[in-house]
């Protein structure tokens, strides 16, 4: 019964002309409901809205730092190499082309044994005798985390004697990255609970002090959506404020770490600064309107 009633409405409401001018002024309407219901919550508001900042702050400088690191991880990987020993009767381009086969390798160079000999006696003082050097591949692999797989596949080749890489800072870089990722979603989760809450008793409170109003409008008629949307916007608005506020702390974290980057020639992530500030509005706003959202379903049956 009520599927075809809701379908016979949605009928009607094809056939009925869109008047342009009255959509507007029902938008005009609902702004200014939602600052009404906003200043209705007078002082309150800046303790909403410096709460959201101090947590957006902390979420924005978290994912701020863990591009960085990132970007530390992947430049401190993309020294990395694998030295890859060959056998004495090893033909080294050949092994250079089946090692160059593998999935993950960047890059493979040969270091001929007489190249290694001659830098070396230049270093030390060695007596005069033959080479005992081996021919040498230096294998560079695309990430970090990749690594000990290509290890494992060179190491099976019959032609390699020997072979070493920094699997100590390897492993302690593949470390770093996990943890920094486990730490931003940490946050983002944390940010989100407590973003919710606050959103959800502040529109609590708007829905108890309008609870009369709200039911004259369901007795005049008025649709769940007239009803609905200044509370969202509210919960909006109090997301996308705290957001604006916390862009003067980020700023200064975002300083701290260019120079940061500059200290250790490394260069910052492409973009890392408008991403995060994009992020960080986005999450804002979406956790402001769906923590109303979700007190709209809890407290108004509309």
């Amino acid at each position: 019964m009520n599927s075809s009633k809701a379908n016979i409405k949605k009928k009607v409401k094809k056939h009925i002309p869109k008047d342009w001018l009255c959509e507007l002024r029902i938008l005009y309407r609902l702004t200014k409901e939602t600052i009404s219901d906003v200043c209705r919550t007078g002082i309150v508001n800046i303790i909403i809205i410096t709460t959201m900042a101090a947590i957006l702050t902390i979420f924005a400088s978290f994912f701020r730092t863990a591009l960085t690191i990132s970007a530390f991880a992947h430049e401190l990987g993309n020294v990395l190499e694998i030295s890859v020993y060959l056998k004495e009767n090893a033909d080294a381009n050949i092994v250079k082309n089946r090692v160059k086969e593998f999935e993950h390798v960047e890059n493979v160079n040969i270091i001929p044994k007489n190249t290694s000999w001659t830098n070396l006696k230049r270093e030390m003082d060695l007596p005069d005798i033959d080479n005992p050097l081996p021919d040498t591949l230096h294998v560079k692999v695309d990430k970090p985390e990749n690594i000990e797989s290509v290890f494992n596949n060179i190491k099976q080749l019959t032609s390699v004697e020997d072979m070493s890489y920094a699997q100590d800072l390897a492993k302690k870089i593949e470390a770093l990255n996990r943890v920094v990722n486990m730490i931003t979603v940490f946050v983002v989760i944390i940010m989100g609970i407590l973003t919710i809450t606050i959103i959800n008793n502040t529109i609590q409170l708007v829905i108890q002090s309008r609870k009369d109003e709200i039911e004259i409008m369901r007795l005049m008629g008025v649709s769940n959506w007239y009803i609905r949307f200044p509370l969202i916007m509210q919960g909006a608005f109090y997301g996308f404020s705290g957001a604006l506020i916390a862009l003067i702390p980020l700023n200064f974290v975002q300083n701290g770490l260019y120079h940061m980057h500059q200290f250790f020639m490394i260069p910052a992530p492409l973009y890392a600064q408008g991403f995060v500030i994009t992020v960080m509005f986005a999450m804002a706003i979406l956790f402001g309107a769906g923590g109303s959202f979700l007190c709209i379903k809890k407290h108004l049956q509309v």
